[in-house]
């Protein structure tokens, strides 16, 4: 699995607010959870929703991104649609949680 890794707020706004949907992954390399998590997160996507591509962002390397975003929290996930975030998870994520909450406005959005 290689994800797409953010390198600048610029490179993030542009992302996030010009394409029809996206995720990120907020999390470091010292997260031992994030690590086991990011994989199953990419698999689902992958399987279920594969129009939207997933970025990994690393906090320790770009802080201002989850500063502006208040992210406190890893692993957090931010799932955008037509440039509004419409999902917002931090901490402990459940997959199926996560399934059930894209479903909806995923089949929505590109149906």
């Amino acid at each position: 699995m290689n994800l797409p890794g953010i390198k600048s707020e610029a490179e993030y706004l542009e992302i996030s607010g010009n394409t029809p949907a996206s995720l990120f992954y907020f999390s470091h390399d010292d997260c031992n959870v994030c690590k086991v998590l990011k994989p199953k997160v990419f698999e689902l996507l992958q399987e279920k929703c594969p129009k939207i591509p997933m970025y990994y962002v690393n906090i320790h390397k770009i802080p201002e991104i989850s500063g502006q975003r208040s992210i406190f929290a890893v692993p957090t996930i931010l799932v955008y649609l037509d440039g509004q975030e419409i999902i917002r998870k931090s901490r402990n994520i459940g997959l199926a949680e996560l399934d059930d909450l894209i479903a909806k406005p995923y089949s929505i959005f590109f149906y």
